[in-house]
């Protein structure tokens, strides 16, 4: 039915209500009220220059059966296409690594507790910019945090060439660090962007749809770095000696290492061309909650008073260490208990990613039915007594393992953080930061694996992950969900 645009008859039990009746000043500081008669919806512009609330009108015989907020709102979906690529951008780098542990140990000749620096440099960058990376955005927006953050991607990846060609494994961990710092910025603007530019009561699904891009480029970095940096070439101890003693054998390690040079220069260049289609984009703003009960207890409750949000940071610090550490020995145990090639194995890597964007998308149509934290409970779990399985039993068991757990974790990431924002209002920036900083566990525990892996053996050092994501289970059921008294004080998590 139209209202206030046609004058036809009515259907029986149905009447015409005026705009201006249900469009009335909520707050004081509210100082106009703006009527869309086109979507027949409610604008109320507040000193902030943002927008507070949005509501469909509804006719008498129309009401209290509203209808399913949209997933992307009417004029905002340029936005979210643009940022929902920057989630399949930013997880091409974190799955090079993966790629990098194995063709570093074999062109600089060290060892994984060596090669786990790998990782450490990557997510000390995530560590130390995450933070700034909030406070930039929450003074100058999220389009300029975007921008920064793929300026510095982009040069992350350039900098592979000149590493490539002094030869020395510190100049490529500092070209990881900058790309990594990078994505920092990337990771605190875009989850909290995809969360905020739409509905609350679609959240977690438009952040998990979001995040369904990431594994798709987790697929193609993995099948790119094992087509073209892998060079399938492994030499037995026999031909390293007929090398060097031919002179042949650094020529032969410099080669390994300028294998790693194209694929990022090839990156980089599509990250700065990204940059510009963003920065001639125009923005919208979102809709944080400045109601006058959310913004008294905001500035009565600190972020570390929040119980759900302190236990989210905790919750992804573990989760992403599992992640980071599954995936980044499981070319290592493929090769340790199947006995496959470094290229046959890094297939099985590539299977993996396709079960987690399987379990991605399956996870987005789930949660319409299942709750977030306790479809979060479950999957965590699960993830925990099958990585228990790969300990007990190495071999193609344990490998078809390792592959379910990435069906069972691609849903945590996104759904930890959305729970974990929850409710924080205009300090949904910062706590963001903070959620994104928490990817250091990344940096943490791939280490540790790596030294349980040296001297207990790679199936082992997979219960370092087990525990990870019976923490993530523990955080589903006890911690996830916001205190009562935050619900009442916010209308945005009591609507959500």
């Amino acid at each position: 039915m139209t209202l206030g645009l046609s004058q036809r008859p009515l259907p029986p039990g149905e009447r015409r209500i005026s705009l201006a009746s249900v469009c009335q000043r909520p707050l004081r500081f509210c100082r106009t009220v703006r009527a869309d008669r086109k979507t027949f919806s409610c604008y109320f512009i507040c000193q902030e220059e943002r927008v507070l609330h949005t509501g469909p009108v509804v006719t008498a015989a129309g009401a209290g059966r509203p209808s399913r907020a949209p997933l992307v709102p009417e004029g905002r979906f340029l936005p979210f296409v643009l940022v929902t690529a920057l989630f399949f951008l930013w997880a091409i780098p974190n799955n090079f690594n993966d790629i990098l542990i194995r063709q570093f140990m074999k062109s600089f000749e060290i060892n994984r507790l060596q090669a786990g620096l790998v990782q450490f440099a990557f997510y000390m960058g995530y560590f130390f910019l995450a933070l700034p990376a909030g406070i930039i955005m929450r003074r100058a927006g999220y389009k300029a945090g975007l921008l920064i953050g793929l300026g510095l991607y982009g040069v992350g990846c350039i900098l592979f060439y000149p590493a490539a060609h002094v030869g020395q494994y510190w100049f490529f961990l500092t070209a990881l660090f900058v790309i990594a710092s990078g994505l920092a910025f990337l990771e605190t603007g875009a989850s909290p962007f995809i969360i905020q530019i739409g509905d609350p009561e679609t959240a977690a699904q438009r952040v998990n749809l979001s995040q369904a891009f990431n594994p798709l480029g987790s697929i193609t970095a993995v099948l790119i770095g094992s087509r073209f940096i892998f060079s399938g070439i492994e030499l037995k101890p026999d031909q390293i000696a007929t090398l060097q003693a031919a002179g042949t054998y650094q020529a032969y390690l410099k080669g390994e290492t300028l294998r790693v040079v194209t694929p990022y220069l090839v990156l980089g260049s599509l990250v700065l061309l990204w940059a510009v289609l963003i920065a001639r984009t125009a923005f919208p703003h979102t809709g944080l909650d400045y109601s006058r009960n959310s913004l008294e207890h905001d500035a009565s409750k600190s972020l570390w008073s929040r119980k759900h949000f302190v236990f989210a940071v905790l919750a992804q610090f573990l989760y992403v260490g599992a992640q980071v550490g599954a995936w980044s020995w499981q070319i290592p145990y493929v090769q340790t208990y199947t006995g496959l090639g470094e290229r046959n194995a890094g297939y099985w890597l590539t299977a993996a990613l396709v079960a987690f964007t399987t379990g991605r998308f399956f996870s987005t149509w789930l949660l319409r039915f299942v709750p977030a934290s306790r479809l979060l409970g479950w999957f965590g779990a699960i993830n925990a007594v099958v990585c228990a399985l790969a300990v007990l039993r190495p071999g193609w068991l344990g490998v078809g393992c390792l592959v379910t757990v990435s069906f069972f974790m691609s849903m945590m990431y996104p759904t930890i953080f959305a729970l974990g924002v929850k409710g924080l209002g205009p300090k949904t920036k910062t706590g963001g930061a903070f959620i994104v900083m928490a990817i250091v566990g990344g940096a943490a525990i791939p280490p540790l694996m790596g030294k349980v892996g040296d001297t207990a053996g790679v199936a082992l050092s997979y219960v370092v992950p087990a525990l990870c994501f019976l923490g993530v289970a523990l955080y589903a059921w006890l911690a996830a969900d916001p205190d009562p008294e935050e619900i009442a004080a916010d209308p945005q998590v009591a609507r959500g």
